[in-house]
């Protein structure tokens, strides 16, 4: 089937705003959603502000909105395990709309989500006393990083759906994804202050890369914030490429 640019993104935004429109039913899920990190900047960021001599809570706030990101894009990935295992996936394929649309409309909305759920916590935390130093071009900066990290994960996230024969198989490869690449990162301190063996963990670990590119705008450093985009980028390109050859593979009989 030949692509058609125009076609291909009436297609995604259909499939975008179905699961959107899904999501936005379960307004318990979405207020659910949000306590986790809530609850990091309250309890984690305020309190162990008051035991060292920098601004802690700017230190955080960065790893914070990485974690929410991570923790909604890993969890997105249940979308299209359902899918497949209700046999929507099936149908959807079998339309005349090309296949990939179906991929990039889950990437889409997982990334968006993510966005949503990050301008919420956002909110939070400057209530709370967080600032971007880089101010307005540092913000747009943020977002694009957040956009591209959603994007990584989802992408990997989809993958791993695809991969994996049932629900309980997928939720179990996430939980034992999600925690270890946040925890073993510079979400909670930097890499001065971890011991050798974590450090070497923590800077092959992309979850790093993204939190010390985002922490750069709190900071005032814009330059380190584009080359977060640049790492980000590519990133994405690889992940989604992985993820549409996958795709390719388990849906042709």
């Amino acid at each position: 089937m030949t692509l058609m640019p125009g076609r291909m993104a009436v297609n995604t935004y259909a499939h975008f705003e179905r699961d959107f429109k899904r999501w936005t039913r379960g307004k318990v899920a979405i207020f659910t959603s949000l306590i986790t990190p809530t609850a990091w900047l309250i309890f984690v960021g305020l309190t162990m502000s008051a035991k060292f001599t920098g601004d802690y809570l700017n230190f955080i706030t960065p790893g914070i909105l990485i974690m929410t990101m991570l923790f909604s894009s890993l969890q997105g990935g249940m979308y299209m395990s359902f899918d497949k295992l209700l046999g929507y996936l099936s149908k959807f394929m079998a339309m005349p709309s090309e296949r990939e649309a179906i991929l990039f409309g889950k990437v889409l909305f997982i990334s968006v989500r993510g966005l949503i759920q990050v301008s919420m916590v956002f909110a939070i935390a400057f209530l709370m006393g967080a600032g971007v130093k880089t101010g307005l071009p540092g913000l747009i900066i943020i977002y694009v990083i957040l956009f591209l990290f959603g994007c990584v994960l989802s992408s990997f996230a989809i993958t791993v759906a695809m991969l994996t024969q049932d629900y309980d198989m997928y939720s179990a490869i996430n939980g034992l994804i999600s925690m270890p690449m946040f925890f073993a990162s510079t979400a909670l301190m930097p890499f001065s202050s971890m011991p050798p063996w974590m450090r070497v963990i923590a800077s092959l670990n992309p979850v790093s890369y993204t939190i010390n590119a985002v922490r750069a705008m709190f900071v005032g450093n814009l330059s380190g914030g584009l080359t977060g985009i640049v790492e980000v980028a590519a990133m994405a390109v690889v992940m989604t490429a992985i993820c549409v050859y996958a795709f390719r593979r388990a849906t042709v009989s």
